[in-house]
C-alpha cells in the first residue's frame, strides 16, 4: 500500500469509497458527506492553501483516503476531512499512518487539528480518541453536516 497525495484520476474512485463507507453505516443521508456537492472533486478542492487529500492505493485501487482543510472563522484550526478507508483495509495500520502523515501536513499550518463524525461509527471514534482526539460537548462551528453528532479536537 502506498499513500500518496491526490490526482485527478482519484475524483470517481474517492467519491465511491466515501459512497459505499456512508452507506455501510447508514449515513447516506442529508447532513452528511452524501450530500456534499464537492464529493466528486477532490482534486481541484484540495488544490487550496492549507489544504490536501491523500489517497491509499493497494495494487492500483483506492483504498482508503483523508484530507486537511481549513474552518471558516478559525485560522489557526483545520478539519481532518472525508477520513474513510475500505472495510478490508480497517485494521491494517494504514489509518494509523494516513492520520500521521494528514497531521504531519497539518501542523506545519495549523495549531489545533478538528473533526466531526457520526456515535454509529464506534471503531473511528476510538481510533479519534486513540490519537490524542478530546471529545467536544458542540460543534467548533455550524456546517453543512448538521447529520454529526460527535465533534473532536487536538492540539497539534
Amino acid at each position: 500500500m502506498i499513500i500518496r497525495k491526490i490526482e485527478e484520476k482519484d475524483n470517481q474512485p474517492i467519491e465511491q469509497l466515501i459512497r459505499t463507507c456512508l452507506k455501510e453505516f447508514g449515513a447516506d443521508k442529508p447532513g452528511t458527506a452524501w450530500s456534499d456537492p464537492d464529493l466528486g472533486r477532490f482534486y481541484t478542492l484540495y488544490q487550496q492553501p492549507r489544504s490536501m487529500y491523500w489517497v491509499v492505493e493497494q495494487e492500483g485501487e483506492v483504498v482508503a483516503g483523508c484530507g486537511i482543510g481549513p474552518v471558516a472563522g478559525h485560522p489557526e484550526t483545520c478539519e481532518l476531512q472525508k477520513m474513510y478507508a475500505a472495510e478490508d483495509t480497517r485494521g491494517t495500520g494504514i489509518a494509523n499512518e494516513l492520520l500521521d502523515t494528514a497531521l504531519a501536513f497539518a501542523s506545519q499550518h495549523y495549531n489545533r487539528c478538528y473533526l466531526e463524525t457520526l456515535s454509529n461509527m464506534t471503531a473511528a471514534n476510538r481510533f479519534y480518541a486513540k490519537h490524542g482526539f478530546q471529545r467536544m460537548d458542540k460543534p467548533l462551528s455550524e456546517t453543512e453536516h448538521y447529520a454529526c453528532d460527535v465533534w473532536y479536537i487536538k492540539d497539534l
